[in-house]
């Protein structure tokens, strides 16, 4: 037979109405007895009956996660575990479990949100990402579910809580930390524009280029091969027959900044000597790569960690002040980048 409260009550020399406080940490109950109580939970292998409680307390105790592409697309990339890993650490820490949407295109990722809303499947949503023409968050907010963005939100900010970091920021500093090694012909390879963080990092690039009177041709931006290895070639190949090719490139993924190191080893393009290569995310790529790429720790664990928290106290707290995050960056210097060994003069000084 399975340990009922009652059973646990007896053993604890407590009335059951107390095992019931402690299971739902009720003020009211002393640190002493909730220790003494728990103890003899586990004793006794009490688990608690979730089903009955979501009756109860008209809680699923769960949170939903919506991610940006299709579940398969997405776990390729080391950026999505990661955060999953940080949301998971904090929801077993306040006893939450996690519902990931599993739709293979926007419309079937849409469809799963609504069936999670409807059927009262969760008490909240992460969407981990901020992005234009999106559907998921205005319904969000239409029906008035508790949810957190992984990202700045594209409109209503003061009314949206959102955890991230300052691109605008990291790509200023990342772009400074190559114009500081004496590069001056800088390249920016990023990721859909339609997505807020791409826009801001592609934005930090340019207001650092022009702070030092320099002015790439748009040549030097704007591309994008979403970890398509034939893309990320033609890209590569592209920047590198310009008549005044770049000697430092900013990828804002560490997967596609893997690319890059792959075609210019297969162009005989040696990296660092020839080019500088940086990423983003810093993830266990950047590590593995050959060599070790340079990369900016946008810290994934502590945006998942927080938008879990900061979630979980808005659907305690329901009328809460919307808050915005700001998770900080760090770049990690490793073996992609070295002082420019040529002396080039600035592509077109702004006058």
């Amino acid at each position: 037979m399975s340990v009922t409260i009652k059973d646990v009550a007896k053993r604890a020399n407590v009335a059951p109405s107390t095992v019931s406080r402690v299971i739902s940490d009720s003020p009211k109950i002393s640190e002493r007895t909730k220790r003494k109580v728990r103890k003899v939970m586990e004793e006794m292998g009490y688990h608690l009956n979730y089903n009955a409680r979501v009756l109860v307390q008209r809680s699923t105790k769960t949170i939903g996660i919506v991610m940006k592409n299709s579940a398969s697309q997405s776990l390729h990339n080391p950026f999505v575990p990661e955060v999953i890993r940080g949301i998971s650490s904090s929801c077993r820490q306040l006893d939450y479990s996690i519902n990931l949407t599993t739709g293979e295109s926007e419309e079937a990722i849409f469809e799963d949100v609504v069936k999670m809303v409807q059927g009262k499947r969760v008490d909240g949503l992460i969407v981990l990402y901020s992005k234009k023409d999106d559907k998921v968050v205005p319904y969000l907010k239409e029906n008035g579910i508790p949810f957190v963005v992984v990202g700045k939100p594209m409109t209503g900010s003061s009314t949206i809580m959102s955890v991230d970091n300052d691109n605008i920021q990291a790509a200023q500093e990342v772009t400074e930390y190559l114009i500081g090694l004496g590069h001056k012909r800088i390249a920016y390879i990023g990721q859909e524009s339609e997505f807020q963080f791409a826009k801001d990092r592609l934005n930090g690039y340019l207001a650092a280029m022009q702070e030092h009177d320099l002015k790439p041709d748009e040549d030097y931006y704007l591309k994008s091969f979403h970890f398509d290895r034939e893309k990320g070639k033609q890209v590569v190949e592209k920047l590198m027959a310009l008549p005044e090719p770049p000697t430092g490139l900013i990828v804002t993924d560490d997967i596609n900044a893997m690319i890059v190191l792959l075609v210019l080893q297969e162009m005989d393009i040696k990296v660092p000597d020839e080019v500088s290569v940086v990423g983003f995310n810093n993830t266990i790529v950047s590590t593995l790569s050959s060599p070790a790429l340079t990369s900016v720790d946008t810290q994934t664990y502590q945006l998942g960690h927080e938008s879990a928290r900061s979630l979980i106290e808005l659907i305690n707290d329901p009328g809460m002040f919307k808050k915005s995050v700001i998770i900080p960056t760090v770049l990690e210097i490793r073996e992609s980048c070295a002082p420019c060994k040529e002396v080039i003069e600035p592509l077109t000084e702004i006058r």
